[in-house]
């Protein structure tokens, strides 16, 4: 019926938690499009009918419809805005890149939209804090310690430090690094703080 499929986004988005993105619903958001284009034309008729005829009886109908057609605009824009906020939210969690399982729920243009997000992010971080700048992105909570001690989850590599010591993180393989170097890690899966 009227606005059905349009509510069922929004329920869609607000079923998932905080931190998950559900995927795109892009044959939800063409059925809701479908719908608007149904309703403007069924309106197109009724207005050209109610204005050479006279039907003033049409009006209420109209009216309706173009309720109908507002609601379901605002409801794909909530919907899509929803989800911005959370790509956004994304890139402060994992960082630059994000998980396969992650980029597979986003479309084409929300991947062109976190693309420019992550440079836009860059650029600006790169203008502040010096020659270096500034990962703003890091420290989300103000550290107690400069230093934590961290358990390898998988096999990742080499691992360079500032002072230029590389170190192999093998899984299972604990290391006492700065936090600053392995928070991204820690966000991404690779390595887990050890709390004693």
């Amino acid at each position: 019926m009227f606005c059905e499929k349009a509510v069922e986004l929004i329920r869609e988005v607000h079923r998932m938690g905080d931190g998950q993105l559900p995927a795109f619903n892009e044959d939800g958001i063409r059925q809701v499009l479908e719908e608007m284009k149904a309703l403007y034309e069924q309106n197109q008729s009724d207005v050209n009918e109610a204005k050479t005829e006279g039907k003033s009886e049409l009006i209420p109908s109209i009216k309706f419809r173009h309720s109908c057609l507002l609601r379901n605009q605002r409801c794909i824009a909530a919907y899509l805005y929803d989800r911005l906020l959370r790509m956004r939210a994304l890139r402060w969690e994992y960082g630059s890149v994000l998980p396969t399982t992650i980029r597979f729920h986003m479309c084409a243009e929300e991947m062109e939209w976190f693309n420019q997000y992550k440079k836009s992010l860059a650029t600006y971080m790169r203008s502040i804090g010096g020659e270096d700048g500034l990962d703003i992105t890091q420290d989300m909570k103000p550290p107690k310690s400069l230093y934590i001690e961290v358990r390898c989850l998988k096999d990742h590599g080499e691992f360079e430090i500032d002072d230029g010591t590389v170190i192999l993180l093998k899984k299972n393989s604990q290391h006492f690094l700065p936090r600053w170097k392995c928070e991204q890690l820690i966000r991404q899966g690779v390595l887990e703080h050890i709390i004693s």
